[in-house]
């Protein structure tokens, strides 16, 4: 026997109605830089989603411009910021020149990898707050689905800085989790000035997992005060080039 049209259609809202559960529909937070939002899905980051963020090595200055670029996406959402930390290292200013200023930081400090990831999950389920970071060496892929299920409760963004003490941990990095999408950052030479002086910090960016979107590396000038990346202008004005293959279409 065959279902009408209406029945049908009746059927599959019911069953889009129980997959999504209790999540909450929050849409996507752009970029404002083209070649990156066209490769997200929706043309930007999700809200209500996982995210992870790590340095391009072991060093102190790719983990903290892994640090400032999940800052300069913070800084543009509205409401408070959870930070979960287990080193006191963090540096307020540096984040307030990203944009996110320290009056919008809540900082919980935890003892242990354990604790971070409860606090991590009970901030996304809150639903009061605007984005949650947490630093963690490991995320398994039991506790990702469990930040990732929070995260679309509450419509919350969920950032996962990964660092590591020891560069054997980083393998981790490269284990399958329930975050929507991966980042790494890596420190590049400043932008150049016509003056002495320092210029504008710049990132290579990759994108390395994206559920449903593309990967790609970009080339960036690192946020501003109000959280935003660019493209440096030597790059936005050269010729067209050709693919160089490290664009790959993801299931």
């Amino acid at each position: 026997m065959s279902l009408a049209p209406p029945v049908l259609d009746a059927l599959r809202q019911k069953i889009r109605r129980i997959e999504a559960g209790d999540r909450v529909a929050r849409g996507v937070l752009p970029f404002g830089v083209t070649d990156i939002d066209e490769r997200l899905p929706g043309g930007g980051l999700a809200l209500g989603a996982l995210h992870e963020v790590a340095g391009g090595a072991n060093g102190a200055l790719d983990g903290a411009a892994a640090a400032l670029f999940a800052a300069g996406i913070l800084a543009r959402t509205h409401g408070p910021i959870l930070w979960c930390i287990n080193r006191r290292d963090l540096f307020a200013p540096a984040l307030a020149h990203a944009g996110l200023h320290p009056d919008r930081v809540i900082y919980a400090e935890a003892g242990s990898e354990k604790a971070i990831l409860a606090c991590f999950e009970e901030g996304l389920r809150h639903g009061g707050l605007a984005g949650v970071v947490a630093e963690v060496a490991k995320l398994p892929m039991t506790p990702s689905r469990r930040l990732q299920l929070a995260a679309e409760s509450s419509g919350t963004i969920g950032i996962a800085i990964r660092r590591w003490r020891r560069q054997t941990e980083a393998t981790d990095f490269g284990q399958p989790t329930a975050s929507t999408t991966r980042w790494r950052v890596t420190a590049l030479p400043a932008s150049p000035l016509p003056v002495p002086g320092v210029g504008r910090p710049r990132w290579l960016v990759e994108l390395i997992r994206a559920r449903a979107g593309e990967c790609a590396d970009f080339e960036v000038e690192a946020c501003d005060q109000e959280g935003r990346i660019a493209v440096p202008a030597k790059l936005v004005h050269r010729p067209a080039q050709a693919d160089d293959g490290r664009q790959r279409a993801i299931a």
